[in-house]
């Protein structure tokens, strides 16, 4: 099922029926066993799409369609990652085409990191990837959004402006960055359609696990974290995941009851924290 379909705005807005979706990484040690038990479990809640990573400059690629076999296997709409720094126009095209051989229908479309080493071959920003696919392809794609804006970007009206030409060349849904202050994703909505996106925007959730890892996202990404948020997190070290699961539930409680499209989920191929917050969300 494509994006366009999934998300249909009628259907979601009136039912008050957001669309449960998750993102995996492929294992680097090529274990797929924990990955498979994880997507396994995670599959009872029905989940609209299963998202899967892409490896800088398409380091796993061949993995990742190993791994998209396998989804589909399971009966998963599944909708791998793109990335075009570091990677040829030939490559690009040579997955994409692997890609719609497997019966998949969405892809979500994204620049990459620029780490260092890294070349930029032949797309220098995800709108010209986005035109690419779109020109090759009959795949739906979805883009990212970034609620307090990129972290390379100087006002949040020039990310506005890069989302807009992502979305002129193609892109069917918008799927979020991480973030932990619902205010600030309501306000990047309102600012979206003020400039005349209307397309659907899926809140991309990331449960908190442990400290490290919250240091690790914020130093990478623009992210707010609310005062009373960090302040629990510092006065019980040893409850992390405890706070960051209660936190998450209520986070996308609001959400929902605010009338998302969707909830993404960022699992980091743990399942048992994401079912934790599922089980106590009232839909």
């Amino acid at each position: 099922m494509e994006l366009k379909e999934i998300y249909q705005t009628a259907n979601n807005y009136l039912t008050k029926n957001p669309k449960i979706s998750f993102e995996v990484f492929p294992p680097k040690d090529g274990n797929f066993s924990n990955l498979f038990e994880q997507v396994r479990y995670l599959k009872k809640y029905n989940p609209a799409l299963i998202s899967l990573t892409y490896g800088a400059g398409g380091s796993t690629r061949d993995l990742s369609l190993e791994i998209l076999r396998s989804f589909l296997d399971l009966e998963l709409n599944v909708m791998p990652h793109l990335t075009c720094v570091g990677t040829t126009k030939e490559l690009i095209e040579h997955y994409l085409i692997q890609i719609e051989n497997l019966g998949i229908e969405n892809i979500l479309a994204l620049r990459g990191d620029i780490l260092e080493g890294n070349k930029i071959f032949d797309f220098r920003h995800a709108n010209e990837l986005v035109e690419f696919i779109y020109q090759k392809t009959t795949l739906s794609i979805g883009v990212a959004g970034y609620p307090e804006g990129h972290i390379e970007s100087p006002t949040m009206e020039q990310d506005i402006e890069n989302l807009k030409r992502k979305v002129d060349a193609g892109a069917s849904a918008i799927f979020t960055q991480l973030f932990f202050n619902n205010d600030k994703f309501y306000k990047y909505v309102e600012t979206v359609r003020n400039a005349g996106i209307n397309l659907p925007i899926i809140p991309g959730i990331m449960p908190v696990r442990n400290v490290k890892q919250l240091e690790k996202m914020t130093s990478l990404a623009r992210v707010d974290i609310p005062k009373n948020f960090s302040e629990s997190l510092e006065k019980f070290p040893n409850d992390v995941k405890k706070i960051g699961t209660e936190f998450a539930i209520h986070q996308c409680q609001d959400l929902i009851d605010n009338n998302v499209y969707g909830l993404h989920f960022f699992t980091l191929n743990n399942a048992e924290q994401i079912s934790d917050i599922l089980d106590n969300i009232l839909f």
